[in-house]
């Protein structure tokens, strides 16, 4: 049985399936909102979807998926465990190490040129 609950997030849709309990939803809106909404980060889109399977048997019943456009890069993170709060944690981890190179790469583009002066650039090789 496929729903779909949606609860927006700043321009990150997060989408549930299967049996997950609203409190699920909650922690895992405020720790989405940790990670994109950091200050320096360019504007984030994209979708996170949590599922939980029925099957008994599975060892890991919940997985989640990010899907985020954060500038120009795409980021993609993936977590599979025992419980609803692992699974968001670990998502967050792994998004959090994903959305810091995403800023680095975004601010090492977006900075302005320092002055040759300040630049450390080599000068002409000098002879002895």
């Amino acid at each position: 049985m496929t729903t779909d609950n949606t609860q927006e997030t700043p321009m990150v849709r997060l989408r549930a399936d299967g049996a997950v309990d609203e409190e699920t939803l909650a922690y895992a809106r405020t720790k989405i909102d940790a990670v994109v909404g950091r200050p320096g980060l360019p504007a984030v889109t994209g979708e996170v979807h949590i599922v939980r399977t029925t099957a008994h048997h599975a060892g890991h019943p919940w997985s989640a998926t990010a899907d985020l456009r954060i500038g120009s890069r795409q980021v993609v993170a993936n977590a599979e465990e025992a419980t609803g709060t692992e699974v968001v944690d670990r998502l967050q981890d792994r998004l959090r190490r994903q959305t810091d190179k995403a800023a680095h790469v975004w601010d090492d583009k977006h900075r302005t040129t320092a002055p040759p002066w300040r630049s450390g650039t080599p000068e002409a090789p000098r002879t002895a």
